[in-house]
């Protein structure tokens, strides 16, 4: 129940899927967790939550693509708390298009997102955790920014420029006690599950016993208690990392799917 006391977290899209999952896990073993969000009812639903578990929230509105909200969400959590340990850039959204049929429009979009918002919460977080004595990153990738899917051109390109920012970033601040590791899942139970599903036009109980050797996909706490490892002090000599948490998918092909 406290392997995390007292430590002060923000998670970005923490109103669904796995972000929330992960801001009541993180809030059940005893940290401060800022939950944001672009929709604002999502996040005050999360923060409800946690705060009938007897958790500690707040919800603050955040575009993830806008500095300046960066800025001020980082400013006002240091003034209220003191100090940011753990940043969670989860929040994305998933497009499944083939390659000559995405719009240019939709590639800024996603990347926008994707990309410049876990860029963004870094930049702003950072200075923070450098006053303070140090934290943990945890950017959301995916097994698409580990292994090549058809139509995942777009979205394969952000989780890998995500894959590939952590590991620069842990290089830079690890001398300044700050980690950075990423989370790579493969379909996890969520909204982005059942849209996969509706576009291969099969079903999420299909996905889970041909694409994974444990014979389904994940659930938001499976990605949620890997999170929490990552925050806690017992991954202190982890950083740089790309943890799966794919039921084995990236490890091969299913025998006899």
């Amino acid at each position: 129940m406290n392997r995390i006391s007292g430590k002060v977290a923000i998670v970005t899209g923490g109103g669904s899927g796995i972000g929330r999952a992960s801001a009541l896990r993180l809030a059940s073993e005893g940290a401060t967790v800022v939950v944001t969000d672009i929709d604002a009812r999502s996040g005050e639903e999360t923060v409800k939550l946690i705060k009938d578990k007897t958790g500690k929230a707040k919800f603050i509105r955040l575009d993830v693509t806008d500095e300046g909200g960066w800025r001020s969400l980082v400013e006002s959590v240091e003034r209220e708390y003191g100090k940011i340990d753990i940043l969670l850039n989860n929040a994305g959204i998933y497009i499944i298009k083939p390659l000559v049929d995405t719009t240019v429009e939709e590639w800024n979009r996603l990347m926008a997102i994707n990309v410049t918002g876990t860029f963004l919460g870094m930049k702003t977080t950072v200075p923070v955790m450098q006053r303070h004595g140090g934290g943990s990153i945890i950017n959301l990738s995916s097994a698409a920014g580990l292994w090549g899917f058809a139509g995942h051109t777009l979205y394969g390109a952000s989780k890998g420029a995500v894959r590939i920012m952590t590991k620069d970033a842990a290089v830079e601040l690890g001398p300044q006690k700050i980690r950075v590791n990423s989370i790579h899942p493969g379909y996890i139970n969520t909204g982005m599950a059942q849209y996969g599903a509706e576009v291969s036009n099969t079903t999420i109980e299909e996905i889970g016993a041909s694409m994974y050797p444990l014979g389904r996909i994940g659930e938001p706490e499976d990605v949620a208690n890997m999170v929490l490892f990552l925050a806690s002090d017992e991954s202190r000599y982890v950083t740089g990392a790309e943890m799966t948490v794919d039921g084995g998918g990236t490890a091969g092909l299913v025998v006899g799917a």
